[in-house]
């Protein structure tokens, strides 16, 4: 297994694009465990740690360029306001030394169903910024970038530069079950996120599936409820059938498996209870804050 080490980003997609197969590594939260059980054997790792602008981040107007592998540890501390999904995610990685070390290229890059920030990514709308020596850059939506089990959108010649994720502009909830408290990989777990200035809802559901999926119809359901009764210009408590059916089309949405975390059946339960109580979270939330049409006014 040879290293390559490279010292800039420019220098880093020219090895990628000589040798296609390589495996990045940052934290090495992921790839390590895999080389070590010997799940994995590349024929070349290019270290990205030296490229000091993979742990930078620029807040815009409306959004956050969040670098690579900017640690979950930073975005927990530093993010919260700006993308608190995706902090709340960050809380429930493993322990303090990986939340120091991992980050959200590694977990997109991995593209595990169980990956932490896949639900928060989904839930708020997100794009992956991938760059190529020979094509430059694009950016992939969260909803096109999950191709299968540990697959994604990216070409073999492209690296992760960053993730785009608008700014919050409402509540929004991430709920996990693990086995135990920390160190654990999820059983299943819940994004949601409110966006008021859109007037929609938008949800992520983590290993329960073969990828990380959005449950679009209980979507559907809940944007025409909260539309229909003028719930998002009053504030309105939303009605327990409303909160129960949409639970129950989360749940109908996942395609889980038996495996030693859990079976199919408990997980797709686990998805039924977290959409209901992030969804009564996040809504009391917003009930409790300033409206969109308030702050207008």
């Amino acid at each position: 297994m040879d290293f390559l080490r490279p010292a800039s980003w420019q220098e880093a997609l020219a090895a990628k694009a000589e040798h296609p197969t390589a495996v990045p590594i940052a934290g090495g939260t992921d790839v390590m465990v895999e080389i070590n059980f010997d799940h994995r054997r590349p024929t070349h790792l290019l270290d990205l740690t030296r490229i000091g602008e993979l742990t930078e981040w620029e807040t815009g107007a409306d959004s956050v360029r969040l670098g690579a592998s900017v640690p979950y540890a930073r975005i927990m501390r530093q993010l919260r306001a700006e993308l608190p999904g995706l902090a709340l995610a960050a809380h429930t990685v493993a322990s303090p030394q990986i939340r120091n070390r991992g980050g959200v290229g590694g977990n997109l890059g991995t593209a595990s169903p169980a990956g932490d920030a896949h639900p928060a990514l989904l839930a708020a709308g997100a794009e992956v910024e991938a760059e190529s020596a020979a094509r430059g850059t694009r950016l992939i939506p969260i909803d096109a970038f999950y191709t299968g089990v540990k697959r994604n959108a990216l070409e073999p010649d492209e690296l992760i530069r960053a993730v785009h994720v608008a700014r919050a502009d409402g509540p929004q909830q991430y709920s996990k079950v693990g086995t135990r408290n920390a160190m654990v990989i999820a059983v299943c777990a819940f994004g949601l996120a409110l966006h008021p200035e859109t007037r929609t809802v938008r949800t992520g559901i983590g290993s329960a599936a073969p990828t990380p999926i959005r449950a679009e119809v209980a979507e559907q359901f809940l944007n025409s409820v909260l539309e229909e009764s003028g719930c998002w210009e009053s504030g309105q408590i939303l009605a327990p059938s409303a909160v129960k059916q949409f639970a129950g089309l989360c749940a109908a949405a996942c395609n889980p498996i038996d495996d030693v975390r859990g079976t199919a059946d408990y997980r797709r339960h686990a998805i039924g209870v977290l959409a209901r109580r992030t969804l009564v979270w996040a809504w009391e939330s917003y009930r409790g804050g300033p409206r969109a049409t308030e702050g207008a006014a």
